[in-house]
């Protein structure tokens, strides 16, 4: 499983009635990165992923996909939520298998199934359900799903944050594992920073509403190489909070002169 699919943000900008949320947004989403979306609460971060997936059209701009989608490919553009979204009357297997049916005859839609389990360190787990399964492991379940059906492009929206500290440490380990295997294309939101310094290469920082790219930061340490008591993982996010911290300032003298 890799992908060659590129996004490019061009001139966004959305409103929510009088509300502006994003401003002339312009961004190049690399093939087979993770690009981190990254900034305060309310700056934008998920309106720019749902502009990004196709699932909201932008007020002003567009949105280009280039390169062409791994075989077998069902759905180019596919989310992660921080809600597992798993239907509990369905085992592990049959909530993969959800995502797969009319679409696949059953001998191949078994081994894409079987696929994603061991890709995910489920194999053992396919015939449970959801509630016999971990925080955890539900979410990796998430990711089994949202594998299952080949993605040139992963859209993960705040996918760890629901989980306790220990549970998100190991799980961002795994998951940055599983991209360089599969050599997707991912947008990842988060507004941990640790969590953005862990999985992305291209980490950006959105102002306070309306969101703009007010800070970039490139990581360019393989995802597999890195670990948490890295010093330059810890300054990179230090940059990011000083990045953070200097446009609370300014929007806060903007409002005292305002």
């Amino acid at each position: 499983m890799s992908a060659a699919v590129s996004l490019r943000a061009e001139g966004i900008s959305h409103r929510f009635g009088p509300l502006e949320v994003l401003s002339g947004i312009d961004l190049e989403i690399r093939p087979g990165e993770v690009t981190v979306l990254l900034g305060p609460s309310g700056c934008g971060k998920s309106t720019l992923l749902a502009i990004l997936g196709g699932l909201l059209k932008p007020e002003r701009g567009r949105v280009v996909m280039h390169g062409t989608p791994p075989p077998g490919c069902l759905n180019p553009l596919t989310y992660v939520f921080q809600d597992f979204a798993l239907l509990p009357w369905r085992r592990v297997a049959a909530n993969i298998s959800l995502v797969l049916e009319g679409r696949l005859p059953r001998p191949e839609r078994e081994a894409r199934i079987a696929e994603v389990l061991a890709l995910t360190g489920l194999s053992d787990f396919a015939h449970a359900w959801p509630r016999q399964l971990s925080g955890g492991m539900r979410q990796r379940l998430g990711i089994a799903r949202a594998l299952a059906v080949r993605p040139a492009v992963l859209l993960m929206d705040e996918p760890l944050s629901a989980l306790d500290t220990p549970t998100r440490l190991l799980l961002q380990d795994e998951f940055a594992a599983t991209i360089a295997r599969t050599g997707l294309t991912c947008v990842y939101v988060t507004h941990n920073l640790g969590e953005a310094v862990r999985m992305g290469h291209d980490i950006v920082v959105l102002s306070r509403r309306p969101g703009r790219i007010g800070h970039r930061l490139r990581l360019e340490t393989p995802l597999a190489q890195r670990h948490a008591e890295d010093p330059a993982l810890r300054a990179a996010e230090a940059e990011l909070w000083n990045a953070i911290r200097a446009d609370a300032a300014a929007a806060t003298n903007e409002m005292d002169h305002g």
